[in-house]
């Protein structure tokens, strides 16, 4: 009686843990179907004959980045834009090595200089660096980008004409890795073009959740009438999309996504593990400012999917009827993403990474896991300082 009972305990376990796997397996794949289609909503943008007559700021802020920032400069510069609209102002965040310098050998072709020199600790020094940048800021229109960007010539004006046209308060634009030295940062390459596409994704389901301020431009006018980064500048990380959720929500529907290949601008994956969980710690420790409840929960059931498929997996080696579970949640996880990033890699022209997802997909599981909990935990180290 005691054996039968406990077998029919244990059955009853494992068809619950089952069905809630399951659910959870079947609401993920939706969610990533949803995302293709706020992609697939955007349509693809090709600047139509028009006159410039946007007077544009392009902010960076840049620390210890001597051995690229002239690149990025010399990009900038010689953009297809008119010189007379145009203005590049850096700022230089008590960098230790020749960073300040280099910025102000340019000084003859219009480079502007601002150093940082707070004599108090900040926790968020790149908001800080952004709005000295933004008060002296002469255009309409803020482009922001960072120090280690490579950009074509067309890149300012495929954005500006997105906003000539459009009047949009705010504009995210696409990033991605390029110049991959290993399969590690190939594996990053594709899964940063995952949260590129969610970011994207969001803006064409009318649910704006997150962005890249290493190609991201809003209106001045706005940024001052939002009171900057007031409210969220506790915080080292999120000028970008904590800034996004602001205009958001006083603006509803003015906020769009510039679909062009041009607008791209690239950077580097990260070298090493280390780096590469610093920066991912940073950046989910943004949500814990999220105030959107559909955000949220997104996130919430994205990673309960996740761990219910770590947890099969272990169950798996105790009790093999959990071995057909987590097989199946893999392979909708796998067909799920692959239908969501087959036209993102396409877009960026790399369709050749799509051979490393089944890889990605296992190591996703335990990334997101790890991220999802120590994100939101502790301090972490950017760009050489201990900041949360």
């Amino acid at each position: 009686m005691a054996l039968t009972l406990f077998l029919n305990l244990n059955f009853l376990i494992v068809v619950l843990i089952s069905f809630f796997s399951l659910a959870l397996t079947f609401l993920y794949a939706f969610l990533v179907l949803f995302l293709r289609t706020g992609w697939q909503k955007i349509p693809f943008y090709t600047p139509t004959l028009f006159t410039p007559k946007t007077k544009v700021s392009v902010l960076i802020a840049a620390r210890n980045e001597a051995k690229s920032i002239h690149l990025t400069i010399e990009d900038i510069i010689n953009q297809n834009y008119p010189v007379a609209l145009l203005e590049l102002i850096i700022v230089d965040d008590h960098s230790t090595d020749n960073t300040s310098q280099i910025i102000a050998s340019y000084a003859d072709k219009g480079v502007k200089l601002i150093q940082l020199n707070e004599s108090k600790p900040l926790n968020s020094y790149k908001k800080k660096a952004i709005t000295e940048a933004i008060k002296v800021a002469s255009g309409e229109l803020i482009v922001a980008t960072d120090a280690d960007c490579r950009m074509g010539q067309n890149w300012l004006i495929n954005i500006v004409g997105l906003y000539q046209e459009k009047n949009f308060n705010l504009i995210s634009s696409p990033v991605a890795y390029f110049q991959e030295k290993s399969l590690f940062e190939r594996l990053q390459t594709l899964e940063f073009l995952y949260l590129i596409g969610l970011g994207a994704a969001g803006i064409g389901n009318k649910m704006p959740s997150t962005c890249n301020g290493a190609n991201l431009a809003y209106k001045k006018e706005v940024f001052f009438e939002l009171g900057g980064f007031k409210g969220i500048d506790d915080l080292a990380s999120g000028d970008d999309e904590l800034f996004l959720h602001k205009v958001a929500k006083a603006y509803p529907g003015t906020i769009g996504f510039c679909k062009s290949s041009e607008a791209c601008v690239y950077t580097h994956a990260k070298s090493n593990l280390k780096e590469f969980i610093q920066q991912r710690r940073r950046w989910a420790s943004k949500s814990v400012k999220y105030k959107d409840k559909k955000i949220i929960v997104l996130a919430v059931c994205m990673w309960l999917f996740n761990l219910s498929l770590a947890l099969n997996f272990v169950l798996a080696f105790f009790y093999p009827d959990f071995l057909k579970l987590v097989t199946i949640q893999f392979l909708i996880k796998f067909t799920a993403e692959l239908f969501f990033l087959e036209p993102l890699a396409s877009f960026v022209k790399r369709k050749d990474l799509l051979i490393n997802l089944s890889f990605l997909t296992f190591l996703h599981v335990v990334y997101l896991i790890y991220i999802g909990v120590m994100g939101n935990a502790g301090k972490y180290n950017w760009k050489g300082r201990m900041v949360k």
